[in-house]
């Protein structure tokens, strides 16, 4: 019923009759909710809505139109190491599949482990690599668990990402993400081990929302705003100060290209 009554609760007050697009934002990053034209609601208010104990995430959905495609956009994630739950997202994303979304889009804030990939950059991400040893179907008991990955990130999205990013003059590369569970960040043993195993970024986020979207049906695109090297790759002092203060860098960035990346799109 919680999942009904947060259905029925966005409906009322949604100005239009379903979502086609759907985006989370990660820290730092909310500035383009802000750009919207529409209406917004808190997590609060919203049954299965979880509420989210870090800075940096406005925890609000905002529901409005960009050119022609129909918006959802999840202000704040809850993360992993907040409360030890893999499946934190489970309820927002149900209820924007609920609401008709086809495409998910994730952003986080994400550290660097590759030269040629620094602050201020965006890294679409192409694959990812779990390497905080949980997944958020864990405990789901229908055969559905078995999701497979091996197009989790969509083509048809990535080469819109790519195209909208040539036509805003943004530059945007692509590699492979890392999921740590955190809060604490990477060692530099870490890092390195990140970058034998093929891996391009890390962060705290992302994954688990790219598997329960799988899950649930949603085609899937990714992107990673740099805000920092990782672990021993550079003098920085890395916290998630640093993250907050680095973050709109890249989100200005990432701004445009969303833009273009919804007004491209043909409802």
């Amino acid at each position: 019923m919680t999942l009904d009554a947060t259905i029925n609760i966005i409906r009322a007050i949604m100005p239009f009759e379903q979502v086609d697009v759907a985006m989370v934002l990660g820290s730092g990053l909310g500035g383009f909710a802000d750009q919207i034209d529409g209406v917004s609601i808190d997590y609060s208010e919203l049954p299965v809505f979880p509420d989210s104990s870090v800075s940096g995430h406005a925890a609000n959905l905002v529901l409005g139109t960009v050119g022609n495609a129909r918006v959802a956009i999840l202000g704040g994630r809850v993360h992993y190491y907040e409360k030890g739950q893999a499946d934190a997202m489970r309820g927002p994303l149900e209820t924007i599949a609920a609401l008709g979304a086809k495409q998910l889009l994730l952003t986080n804030a994400a550290g660097s482990v590759r030269n040629g990939l620094g602050p201020g950059d965006l890294m679409l991400i192409s694959d990812h690599i779990n390497f905080a040893g949980t997944n958020p179907l864990i405990g789901e008991e229908t055969d559905r668990r078995f999701v497979p990955l091996t197009d989790a990130y969509d083509d048809d999205i990535a080469n819109g990402l790519k195209t909208a990013a040539e036509q805003s003059g943004v530059e945007l590369q692509s590699g492979v993400y890392t999921w740590f569970s955190g809060p604490s960040f990477e060692t530099p043993a870490e890092i390195r081990a990140t970058q034998n195993l093929g891996g391009d970024a890390v962060g705290m986020s992302t994954v688990p929302e790219v598997i329960l979207g799988r899950f649930l049906g949603l085609k899937i695109g990714a992107i990673s705003s740099i805000t920092n090297m990782g672990a021993g790759l550079s003098d920085e002092n890395i916290s998630h100060e640093h993250t907050k203060a680095m973050a709109p860098v890249g989100a200005a960035k990432l701004t445009k290209l969303l833009k273009r990346y919804l007004e491209n799109l043909v409802s």
